[in-house]
């Protein structure tokens, strides 16, 4: 697991200057520069914290969760004081980099639900237990969808619900909050899409229903537009759709064996934009450098990097530690499926970064205190704590 790591996070710094560097010509030579240089420091910071964390036992930890959690709930709060960046509000600035709390809401509520789970079996069977689970994921993932981050959010659903089922929550509970779940959803979708502006009940932003838009294949004009208003809406289409298609052109044209480091046209000639090349859309870059044999070898280390943290599940010492460990492991999945699903469009776009490997220090904080809250469940796995 530690090896998996290390080669992802110097993966991620290498391809971070290869997505950067490439725009020489027009940009000073500190952007690029600073960018790897900050996700090298926030993986050796992240790198000690963990090796912290493995020095306390996780009980420990779980016992002060809620405080943890509490937190977290106060700094996404906070995020609401501070000017948007980029017009959205999800930082809370610290000088020489931007704080991100939803990354570490996401690991307090594991610790919490964990704690909260790992309770008698006979208690989860009651409803009031579920209901206050369900409660305790739904605070973070409401604030952080307003503010708006729907990725981080979403992520939130599926660490929970497989936290809870493999706790012992009764299976019919869970189908019949998803099935609502995916009832709501399925109406909203509906609901953006089809219904005239006047009769939509829920506001979503513009920008995410053209997202939705492009994703199903819709046009932006209305059915009754004129010729003029058809034109300046696939225009305006046009706008929303040109990362995913120069991001499914990046990955195409990378063959079996790629173009090579620092070769891919579509980064350094400026088709995958600068905004998005060094985080969201970081496997395309590998994909088009390195090829198919690039990418399978980015799959293979995730599969190595969940499947060894699902082995630490199965090794736990208690209840506690397994729904711990079944939470990272469903937090990594979900981000590596939803990442690189939008990278092929097989999923929306989100903007949900790559673990290690996109651009980020509040990301890689996260995802290397997690590796440091598995190790810890697998050194204590044989352990006696009173």
């Amino acid at each position: 697991m530690l090896i998996v790591a290390l080669g992802l996070v110097l993966m991620g710094a290498a391809f971070i200057y290869s997505a950067t560097s490439g725009r020489l010509l027009t940009d000073s030579l500190a952007w690029y520069q600073e960018r790897y240089v900050k996700q090298l420091f926030a993986a050796v910071l992240g790198a000690a914290l963990a090796a912290a964390i493995c020095l306390v036992d996780y009980r420990l930890i779980a016992r002060w969760s809620l405080v943890l959690y509490w937190i977290a709930i106060g700094f996404l709060l906070l995020v609401f004081l501070f000017a948007p960046v980029a017009g959205v509000q999800r930082w809370i600035p610290l000088g020489f980099i931007n704080f991100q709390p939803s990354e570490f809401a996401k690991l307090a509520l594991i610790c919490l639900l964990a704690n909260f789970l790992s309770r008698p079996l006979n208690e989860l069977r009651l409803p009031a237990v579920f209901v206050k689970a369900l409660a305790m994921m739904l605070l973070p993932f409401g604030l952080i969808l307003i503010e708006p981050d729907l990725g981080s959010a979403i992520v939130l659903l599926p660490v929970g619900f497989a936290m809870m089922f493999v706790s012992g929550i009764p299976w019919y509970y869970l189908l019949r909050v998803i099935g609502l779940g995916v009832s709501v959803v399925g109406l909203t979708v509906a609901d953006v899409l089809f219904a005239p502006e006047s009769l939509q009940f829920v506001q979503l932003e513009e920008y995410q229903k053209n997202r939705l838009r492009v994703y199903f294949g819709l046009s932006f004009a209305p059915s009754d537009a004129t010729s003029e208003e058809r034109r300046t809406a696939e225009r305006e289409r046009s706008k929303f759709s040109y990362n995913i298609e120069q991001a499914l052109i990046s990955v195409g044209s990378g063959g079996w064996a790629g173009k090579g480091w620092q070769q891919g046209t579509q980064n350094t000639l400026g088709y995958l934009p600068r905004g998005v090349a060094h985080n969201d859309f970081i496997f395309s870059v590998i994909a088009e450098e390195k090829g198919f044999v690039g990418s399978i070898g980015v799959l293979a280390l995730y599969g190595l990097l969940i499947f060894s943290g699902w082995r630490v599940a199965c090794n736990a010492r208690d209840r506690l530690g397994k729904a711990m460990a079944v939470g990272v492991v469903t937090l990594w999945f979900s981000h590596v499926f939803i990442n690189i699903g939008m990278n092929i469009r097989i999923m929306p776009v989100t903007g949900l970064p790559l673990p290690l490997l996109s651009d980020g220090g509040s990301s890689v904080l996260c995802f290397l205190l997690s590796i440091g809250l598995l190790e810890n469940i697998y050194i204590h796995r044989r352990s006696y704590w009173a």
